[in-house]
Protein backbone atom coordinates (compact mmCIF):
# COMPACT_ATOMS: atom_id res chain seq x y z
CA UNK A 1 0.00 0.00 0.00
CA UNK A 2 2.48 2.24 0.98
CA UNK A 3 4.59 1.83 -2.37
CA UNK A 4 1.36 3.12 -4.54
CA UNK A 5 0.72 6.01 -2.34
CA UNK A 6 3.22 8.23 -4.40
CA UNK A 7 1.22 7.26 -7.60
CA UNK A 8 -1.94 9.35 -5.86
CA UNK A 9 0.01 12.78 -6.21
CA UNK A 10 0.46 12.79 -9.93
CA UNK A 11 -2.96 11.01 -10.07
CA UNK A 12 -4.50 14.07 -8.32
CA UNK A 13 -2.77 16.92 -9.94
CA UNK A 14 -4.20 14.95 -13.41
CA UNK A 15 -7.36 15.35 -12.39
CA UNK A 16 -6.65 19.01 -11.17
CA UNK A 17 -5.13 20.11 -14.53
CA UNK A 18 -7.97 18.31 -16.34
CA UNK A 19 -10.43 20.12 -14.68
CA UNK A 20 -8.83 24.01 -14.90
CA UNK A 21 -8.58 23.29 -18.72
CA UNK A 22 -12.22 22.03 -18.92
CA UNK A 23 -13.12 25.46 -16.68
CA UNK A 24 -10.88 27.69 -19.58
CA UNK A 25 -12.47 25.71 -22.27
CA UNK A 26 -15.88 26.28 -20.83
CA UNK A 27 -14.95 29.98 -20.70
CA UNK A 28 -14.72 30.32 -24.60
CA UNK A 29 -18.46 30.46 -25.76
CA UNK A 30 -19.24 30.43 -29.67
CA UNK A 31 -21.72 32.54 -31.23
CA UNK A 32 -22.34 31.38 -35.24
CA UNK A 33 -24.08 34.29 -37.29
CA UNK A 34 -26.08 33.48 -40.24
CA UNK A 35 -26.22 36.61 -43.15
CA UNK A 36 -28.31 35.92 -46.61
CA UNK A 37 -26.06 37.42 -48.32
CA UNK A 38 -22.32 36.39 -50.42
CA UNK A 39 -18.92 36.35 -48.02
CA UNK A 40 -17.97 38.92 -51.03
CA UNK A 41 -20.57 41.60 -50.62
CA UNK A 42 -19.66 43.81 -48.49
CA UNK A 43 -21.91 43.86 -45.85
CA UNK A 44 -20.90 40.72 -45.39
CA UNK A 45 -17.69 41.55 -45.15
CA UNK A 46 -18.62 43.99 -42.33
CA UNK A 47 -20.23 41.03 -40.36
CA UNK A 48 -17.12 39.17 -40.86
CA UNK A 49 -14.83 41.97 -39.85
CA UNK A 50 -16.92 42.53 -36.61
CA UNK A 51 -16.76 39.46 -35.52
CA UNK A 52 -13.34 38.68 -36.26
CA UNK A 53 -13.00 42.14 -34.43
CA UNK A 54 -14.76 40.36 -30.84
CA UNK A 55 -13.09 37.38 -31.42
CA UNK A 56 -9.47 39.12 -31.35
CA UNK A 57 -10.22 41.45 -28.50
CA UNK A 58 -12.56 39.22 -26.07
CA UNK A 59 -9.58 37.63 -24.64
CA UNK A 60 -10.88 34.33 -25.79
CA UNK A 61 -14.34 34.91 -24.23
CA UNK A 62 -16.31 34.89 -27.20
CA UNK A 63 -15.66 33.66 -31.01
CA UNK A 64 -18.18 34.73 -33.79
CA UNK A 65 -18.35 32.79 -36.98
CA UNK A 66 -20.32 34.47 -39.82
CA UNK A 67 -22.10 31.98 -41.87
CA UNK A 68 -22.85 33.98 -44.86
CA UNK A 69 -24.94 33.27 -48.16
CA UNK A 70 -28.21 31.57 -46.47
CA UNK A 71 -25.97 28.37 -45.64
CA UNK A 72 -26.88 28.54 -41.86
CA UNK A 73 -30.38 29.97 -42.47
CA UNK A 74 -32.06 31.64 -45.06
CA UNK A 75 -32.34 35.51 -45.04
CA UNK A 76 -36.35 34.90 -44.44
CA UNK A 77 -35.66 33.40 -41.27
CA UNK A 78 -32.63 34.78 -39.86
CA UNK A 79 -34.75 37.15 -37.39
CA UNK A 80 -37.22 34.33 -36.07
CA UNK A 81 -34.01 32.27 -35.00
CA UNK A 82 -32.41 34.43 -33.46
CA UNK A 83 -35.69 35.77 -31.88
CA UNK A 84 -35.85 32.01 -30.35
CA UNK A 85 -32.65 32.00 -29.80
CA UNK A 86 -31.79 28.97 -31.89
CA UNK A 87 -28.70 31.33 -32.60
CA UNK A 88 -27.40 33.72 -30.47
CA UNK A 89 -26.90 36.30 -33.43
CA UNK A 90 -27.40 37.27 -36.52
CA UNK A 91 -27.42 39.99 -39.90
CA UNK A 92 -31.06 40.35 -41.57
CA UNK A 93 -32.01 43.44 -44.29
CA UNK A 94 -34.90 44.99 -41.53
CA UNK A 95 -36.90 46.70 -44.57
CA UNK A 96 -38.58 42.64 -44.95
CA UNK A 97 -39.98 42.92 -41.72
CA UNK A 98 -41.99 46.14 -42.24
CA UNK A 99 -45.09 44.40 -42.04
CA UNK A 100 -44.49 42.82 -38.32
CA UNK A 101 -43.63 46.25 -37.24
CA UNK A 102 -44.08 49.65 -39.53
CA UNK A 103 -40.37 51.07 -37.98
CA UNK A 104 -38.23 48.46 -39.34
CA UNK A 105 -39.46 49.62 -43.23
CA UNK A 106 -38.68 53.53 -42.42
CA UNK A 107 -35.69 53.29 -44.34
CA UNK A 108 -37.57 51.84 -47.30
CA UNK A 109 -40.31 54.30 -47.46
CA UNK A 110 -39.53 56.30 -51.03
CA UNK A 111 -37.54 59.78 -51.35
CA UNK A 112 -37.75 60.37 -47.40
CA UNK A 113 -34.48 60.47 -47.27
CA UNK A 114 -32.71 60.57 -50.53
CA UNK A 115 -28.64 61.08 -49.65
CA UNK A 116 -26.20 59.20 -47.16
CA UNK A 117 -26.44 62.60 -44.70
CA UNK A 118 -30.07 62.46 -44.87
CA UNK A 119 -30.01 58.41 -44.11
CA UNK A 120 -27.81 58.77 -41.38
CA UNK A 121 -30.14 61.24 -39.80
CA UNK A 122 -33.16 59.16 -40.63
CA UNK A 123 -31.51 56.42 -38.63
CA UNK A 124 -30.86 58.22 -35.65
CA UNK A 125 -34.15 59.87 -35.58
CA UNK A 126 -35.97 56.23 -35.79
CA UNK A 127 -32.72 54.01 -34.04
CA UNK A 128 -34.85 54.14 -30.12
CA UNK A 129 -37.71 53.36 -31.82
CA UNK A 130 -36.28 50.62 -33.28
CA UNK A 131 -34.16 49.54 -30.26
CA UNK A 132 -37.62 49.55 -28.35
CA UNK A 133 -39.28 47.18 -31.06
CA UNK A 134 -36.25 44.68 -30.96
CA UNK A 135 -36.26 44.52 -26.93
CA UNK A 136 -40.08 43.58 -27.39
CA UNK A 137 -38.72 40.80 -28.92
CA UNK A 138 -36.18 39.63 -26.94
CA UNK A 139 -33.51 41.34 -29.53
CA UNK A 140 -30.86 43.87 -28.90
CA UNK A 141 -29.67 46.02 -31.65
CA UNK A 142 -25.93 46.26 -32.44
CA UNK A 143 -25.35 47.65 -35.32
CA UNK A 144 -27.02 48.88 -38.99
CA UNK A 145 -25.01 48.27 -42.13
CA UNK A 146 -26.50 50.62 -44.94
CA UNK A 147 -26.86 49.32 -48.58
CA UNK A 148 -26.20 51.51 -52.10
CA UNK A 149 -28.91 54.00 -52.61
CA UNK A 150 -31.85 52.34 -55.19
CA UNK A 151 -32.14 54.17 -58.35
CA UNK A 152 -34.38 53.48 -61.38
CA UNK A 153 -33.64 51.39 -64.08
CA UNK A 154 -35.52 51.93 -67.64
CA UNK A 155 -35.68 50.44 -71.18
CA UNK A 156 -36.78 53.91 -72.07
CA UNK A 157 -35.98 57.10 -71.43
CA UNK A 158 -37.46 59.04 -68.82
CA UNK A 159 -37.15 62.72 -68.06
CA UNK A 160 -40.38 63.06 -66.08
CA UNK A 161 -43.29 61.24 -65.15
CA UNK A 162 -45.31 61.42 -67.91
CA UNK A 163 -42.64 59.05 -69.38
CA UNK A 164 -43.28 55.94 -66.83
CA UNK A 165 -47.42 56.09 -67.48
CA UNK A 166 -48.49 52.44 -68.23
CA UNK A 167 -44.63 51.18 -67.87
CA UNK A 168 -44.27 47.65 -66.63
CA UNK A 169 -42.41 48.31 -63.29
CA UNK A 170 -40.98 45.58 -61.27
CA UNK A 171 -43.06 45.62 -57.93
CA UNK A 172 -41.09 43.49 -54.65
CA UNK A 173 -43.77 43.97 -52.11
CA UNK A 174 -46.74 46.32 -51.15
CA UNK A 175 -44.31 49.47 -50.59
CA UNK A 176 -42.97 48.95 -54.89
CA UNK A 177 -46.49 48.02 -55.71
CA UNK A 178 -47.93 51.77 -54.24
CA UNK A 179 -44.80 53.51 -55.98
CA UNK A 180 -45.74 51.96 -59.58
CA UNK A 181 -49.63 53.16 -59.14
CA UNK A 182 -48.88 56.59 -57.82
CA UNK A 183 -45.84 57.11 -60.96
CA UNK A 184 -48.67 55.71 -63.10
CA UNK A 185 -47.14 52.62 -63.80
CA UNK A 186 -48.26 48.71 -63.88
CA UNK A 187 -46.82 46.98 -60.69
CA UNK A 188 -45.60 43.67 -61.98
CA UNK A 189 -44.93 40.96 -59.01
CA UNK A 190 -41.12 39.40 -59.60
CA UNK A 191 -38.85 37.35 -57.09
CA UNK A 192 -35.45 38.86 -57.05
CA UNK A 193 -34.28 35.66 -59.23
CA UNK A 194 -36.27 36.52 -61.79
CA UNK A 195 -35.30 40.02 -62.86
CA UNK A 196 -33.65 38.85 -65.59
CA UNK A 197 -36.75 36.63 -66.56
CA UNK A 198 -39.12 39.60 -66.35
CA UNK A 199 -37.04 41.96 -68.22
CA UNK A 200 -35.76 39.85 -71.21
CA UNK A 201 -39.51 38.47 -71.83
CA UNK A 202 -41.20 42.00 -71.38
CA UNK A 203 -43.20 41.16 -67.91
CA UNK A 204 -41.30 44.14 -66.62
CA UNK A 205 -39.18 47.35 -68.42
CA UNK A 206 -38.69 49.33 -65.08
CA UNK A 207 -37.95 48.65 -61.63
CA UNK A 208 -36.12 50.28 -58.80
CA UNK A 209 -32.78 48.91 -57.34
CA UNK A 210 -29.18 49.19 -56.36
CA UNK A 211 -26.51 49.48 -58.37
CA UNK A 212 -25.15 46.01 -57.34
CA UNK A 213 -28.29 44.13 -58.58
CA UNK A 214 -27.41 46.13 -62.13
CA UNK A 215 -24.28 44.65 -61.92
CA UNK A 216 -25.00 41.03 -60.26
CA UNK A 217 -28.01 40.77 -62.34
CA UNK A 218 -26.45 42.14 -65.45
CA UNK A 219 -29.07 44.44 -66.30
CA UNK A 220 -27.09 46.29 -69.54
CA UNK A 221 -28.46 42.62 -70.72
CA UNK A 222 -32.04 44.19 -70.68
CA UNK A 223 -31.92 48.07 -69.93
CA UNK A 224 -30.45 50.81 -71.58
CA UNK A 225 -31.11 52.87 -68.69
CA UNK A 226 -30.63 53.81 -64.78
CA UNK A 227 -31.31 57.03 -62.78
CA UNK A 228 -29.65 57.99 -59.73
CA UNK A 229 -32.53 59.12 -58.27
CA UNK A 230 -31.75 57.45 -54.62
CA UNK A 231 -35.23 56.81 -53.70
CA UNK A 232 -34.20 55.26 -50.65
CA UNK A 233 -31.25 53.47 -49.30
CA UNK A 234 -32.31 50.85 -46.82
CA UNK A 235 -30.49 49.35 -44.08
CA UNK A 236 -29.75 45.68 -42.75
CA UNK A 237 -28.91 44.99 -38.76
CA UNK A 238 -26.63 43.21 -36.36
CA UNK A 239 -29.07 41.78 -33.76
CA UNK A 240 -28.52 39.61 -30.95
CA UNK A 241 -31.00 37.47 -28.68
CA UNK A 242 -31.29 39.07 -25.30
CA UNK A 243 -30.70 36.02 -23.03
CA UNK A 244 -27.28 35.65 -25.32
CA UNK A 245 -26.08 39.29 -24.50
CA UNK A 246 -27.58 39.08 -20.63
CA UNK A 247 -25.19 36.26 -20.29
CA UNK A 248 -21.89 38.13 -20.87
CA UNK A 249 -19.81 39.22 -18.50
CA UNK A 250 -19.77 43.53 -18.54
CA UNK A 251 -15.86 43.51 -20.04
CA UNK A 252 -17.57 40.74 -23.23
CA UNK A 253 -20.17 42.90 -23.09
CA UNK A 254 -18.15 45.92 -24.34
CA UNK A 255 -15.70 44.65 -26.69
CA UNK A 256 -19.27 43.71 -28.62
CA UNK A 257 -20.54 47.19 -28.26
CA UNK A 258 -16.64 48.44 -29.51
CA UNK A 259 -16.49 46.32 -32.39
CA UNK A 260 -20.32 47.12 -33.78
CA UNK A 261 -19.72 50.44 -33.45
CA UNK A 262 -16.23 50.62 -35.26
CA UNK A 263 -18.18 48.16 -37.75
CA UNK A 264 -20.95 50.75 -37.93
CA UNK A 265 -18.31 53.21 -39.20
CA UNK A 266 -16.69 51.94 -41.38
CA UNK A 267 -19.55 50.57 -43.43
CA UNK A 268 -21.04 53.63 -43.73
CA UNK A 269 -17.87 54.81 -45.25
CA UNK A 270 -17.48 52.39 -47.57
CA UNK A 271 -20.72 52.34 -49.37
CA UNK A 272 -19.82 55.51 -51.33
CA UNK A 273 -17.13 53.67 -53.16
CA UNK A 274 -19.27 50.74 -53.20
CA UNK A 275 -21.87 52.67 -54.69
CA UNK A 276 -19.47 54.66 -57.47
CA UNK A 277 -17.78 50.91 -58.33
CA UNK A 278 -21.32 49.74 -58.95
CA UNK A 279 -22.45 52.74 -61.22
CA UNK A 280 -18.63 52.77 -63.10
CA UNK A 281 -19.07 48.94 -63.64
CA UNK A 282 -22.71 49.55 -65.22
CA UNK A 283 -21.92 52.72 -67.56
CA UNK A 284 -18.93 50.61 -68.50
CA UNK A 285 -20.98 47.58 -69.79
CA UNK A 286 -22.99 49.96 -71.99
CA UNK A 287 -25.44 51.51 -69.70
CA UNK A 288 -26.12 55.40 -69.66
CA UNK A 289 -26.06 55.97 -65.91
CA UNK A 290 -26.98 59.64 -65.19
CA UNK A 291 -28.81 61.69 -62.87
CA UNK A 292 -32.94 62.84 -63.00
CA UNK A 293 -33.85 66.14 -64.55
CA UNK A 294 -34.88 68.52 -62.15
CA UNK A 295 -38.58 67.82 -62.90
CA UNK A 296 -38.35 64.23 -63.02
CA UNK A 297 -36.44 64.82 -59.16
CA UNK A 298 -39.42 67.53 -58.50
CA UNK A 299 -42.21 64.49 -59.31
CA UNK A 300 -40.57 62.08 -57.01
CA UNK A 301 -39.84 64.42 -53.74
CA UNK A 302 -43.91 64.87 -54.41
CA UNK A 303 -44.53 60.89 -54.56
CA UNK A 304 -42.37 60.55 -51.71
CA UNK A 305 -44.44 63.31 -49.07
CA UNK A 306 -47.57 61.42 -50.10
CA UNK A 307 -46.04 57.69 -49.18
CA UNK A 308 -43.96 59.13 -46.21
CA UNK A 309 -47.87 60.50 -44.87
CA UNK A 310 -49.69 57.78 -45.51
CA UNK A 311 -46.60 55.51 -43.94
CA UNK A 312 -47.30 57.97 -40.54
CA UNK A 313 -50.85 56.99 -40.47
CA UNK A 314 -49.82 53.22 -40.13
CA UNK A 315 -47.03 53.32 -38.21
CA UNK A 316 -48.14 54.06 -35.02
CA UNK A 317 -47.40 56.61 -32.32
CA UNK A 318 -43.87 55.89 -32.10
CA UNK A 319 -43.01 55.50 -35.98
CA UNK A 320 -45.13 59.12 -36.53
CA UNK A 321 -42.66 60.57 -33.83
CA UNK A 322 -39.56 59.12 -35.61
CA UNK A 323 -40.54 60.14 -38.77
CA UNK A 324 -41.29 63.72 -37.34
CA UNK A 325 -38.08 63.81 -35.16
CA UNK A 326 -36.19 63.42 -38.85
CA UNK A 327 -38.06 66.13 -40.86
CA UNK A 328 -37.01 68.23 -37.95
CA UNK A 329 -33.68 67.85 -37.94
CA UNK A 330 -33.43 68.59 -41.76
Amino acid sequence: MLMKLPLLKPLAMSVAAIAAMTVMAGAQEKWDMPAAYSGKNYVSQSYIGFAEAVTANSDGKLEIVVHPAGSLYKGSEILRAVRSGQVPIGGRYMGAHAKEDPIFGLDVVPFVATDLDAAWKLYQASKPAIESALEERGMKLLYMPIWPPQGLFSKHEVNSMADMDGAKFRAADANTSRLAVLMGSTPTKTEATEISQAFSTGVADSMMGSGAIGVFQKMWDNVDYFYTVNAWLPKSAVIVNLDAWNGLDASTQQVVLDAAAEAETRVWEDVKGVTQGYNDAMAENGMKVLAPSEQLATEFRAIGKTMSEEWAESAGDAGAAALAAFNASN
